[in-house]
Parts: structure tokens; C-alpha cells; sequence
């Protein structure tokens, strides 16, 4: 195998944990300003929302509204910690910082430094995805066992959403591009996916886009979860979110490597 093709991948299975500890142990000293953080903007829309626009709108596919915007809070807040940890505190160790450039001084690749990034982000989203679960539940829009079905999905959507965000930390020059992607890509998605309002009610051109869209299918799996209702096409949801964060993880490795090792 050529070395720098070799490079660009993981050596073995575990040297991405290094990565992942270090950037944990720097994380948890803000470790509270941190989860809040990630959890104003979902939380506003769920109260807001949910408190303002439900009694107007009153019950939506067989729930309140507010239980119905619950789920796609949780979604698009995963969604919102795993790409702002990929683009923006990643980008940060990449370019300012070097970090990564001393990392690979080790006998770590650029591949375990990804798959670090990248499940350190997926852990950022675990931890916000989380903890509007449980605010969720408190307030009854959650049905007790079944949304604890939801907690893989939020990890894995985190993990998902960090691997597209690593392509755009590859390919823009500098943090001013990542406007764009926030503003032209996750934006619409979040009103695409059916997180704030059925999917059924959009036109039938947007309609046909939905099922293209990650965070679709990470809130298809959470919705029945949290509403104690059976999940429809299970593997096919989750192959989505699988295929989305592997391609992801291979290109974001090569243009990685033709950036960062030349």
C-alpha cells in the first residue's frame, strides 16, 4: 500500500482513543459552559415553539405538538454539537493551533487523528443529544423505556453529521467558509427533515429531497422512539447514517491527506 495512502487511514483500532482522551481531558475543564452551550439554541426552539406555536397548532400525527417538536430538537441538537466541534474546535487544532501536526510526530496517522476528531464530536453530541432527552422525559413528551432506543441514534448521528462536517474542515481555507455550509446546508435541512413540522405538509418537490437527507432519518428513528411507537424501516434509516459518515470519513481522509502531508 502506498505510505501516504496508508497515512491517510487508521494504523489499528485503538490509537484514535489517544485523540479522543486528549480532547476530552482539555474539554471537561469548560465542561459546563460547554453543555449549556449546546443546549440553548434546541431548548429555545422547544420552548418556544413548543410552548408558543403548539397551542396554535394543537396535536400532530397523534401527539402535541410539543412531544412531536421534542424529537427533532434532539436530532438537530446532535446535528449542531458534532459539526460545530468538527468545524470550528477541530479546525482550530488543525490550522492555529497545529496540534494535529504534533500529533503526527507520534506513531499516529492522519487517519487516527480523524476517527478521533470524529468520535470525540459523535461524544459531544451524545452528551447535548442527551441531556434534551431528559428534559424531554421530565416534562412528559417521552415515553419511559423506549426512549433509551433513541441514545445509539443520537451518537450516531452525531458521528454522521462530524464526518460530512470534517469534508467542509478539509476543503475551506479559512473559518469564514463555514457560514455557508451553516447557512446554505444544515439550515434547510433542519425545515427539510420534518424536525419542526411533517414532512407531508412540505411540497412535493421538497418531499422527494427528504429521504437524501441524514438528519430525515436520524429523526425517523428517534420520533417513534420517543413517542413509544414502532420504528418503520430500521435498517434502512440507519444504513443511510452509515453510509453518509463512512464516505464522509474517506473523503474528508483524502483531502486531508492532500492538504495536511504533501
Amino acid at each position: 500500500m502506498d505510505e501516504g495512502f496508508a497515512a491517510a487511514l487508521p494504523a489499528n483500532a485503538w490509537n484514535w482513543l489517544a485523540v479522543w482522551r486528549r480532547n476530552y481531558l482539555a474539554w471537561k475543564k469548560v465542561a459546563l459552559a460547554s453543555i449549556l452551550g449546546n443546549l440553548a439554541d434546541p431548548m429555545i426552539y422547544f420552548f418556544g415553539l413548543g410552548s408558543g406555536l403548539g397551542i396554535m397548532v394543537g396535536r400532530v400525527e397523534g401527539t402535541s405538538y410539543s412531544a412531536f417538536l421534542a424529537a427533532g430538537m434532539i436530532a438537530a441538537s446532535a446535528m449542531t454539537a458534532s459539526t460545530f466541534e468538527t468545524i470550528y474546535a477541530a479546525f482550530a487544532r488543525m490550522r492555529d493551533r497545529r496540534i494535529w501536526e504534533a500529533i503526527l510526530y507520534t506513531q499516529l496517522t492522519l487517519g487516527d487523528i480523524v476517527l478521533g476528531e470524529l468520535a470525540w464530536a459523535a461524544t459531544r453530541a451524545f452528551l447535548a443529544g442527551t441531556a434534551i432527552t431528559i428534559v424531554a422525559a421530565m416534562l412528559g413528551y417521552a415515553a419511559w423505556p423506549s426512549v433509551l432506543y433513541a441514545l445509539p441514534v443520537i451518537a450516531l448521528t452525531g458521528l454522521t453529521f462530524a464526518s460530512l462536517a470534517m469534508v467542509v474542515t478539509a476543503l475551506a481555507p479559512s473559518y469564514d467558509y463555514f457560514v455557508f455550509y451553516q447557512t446554505l446546508v444544515l439550515t434547510p435541512m433542519l425545515f427539510l427533515s420534518g424536525a419542526v413540522f411533517p414532512i407531508n405538509q412540505l411540497p412535493g418537490a421538497f418531499q422527494q429531497v427528504t429521504p437524501f437527507l441524514p438528519l430525515a432519518h436520524s429523526i425517523d428513528l428517534i420520533r417513534p422512539a420517543m413517542l413509544g411507537r414502532p420504528v418503520v424501516d430500521v435498517g434502512v434509516h440507519i444504513g443511510a447514517l452509515c453510509i453518509y459518515a463512512v464516505v464522509a470519513f474517506f473523503l474528508s481522509s483524502a483531502l486531508l491527506r492532500r492538504r495536511l502531508l504533501r
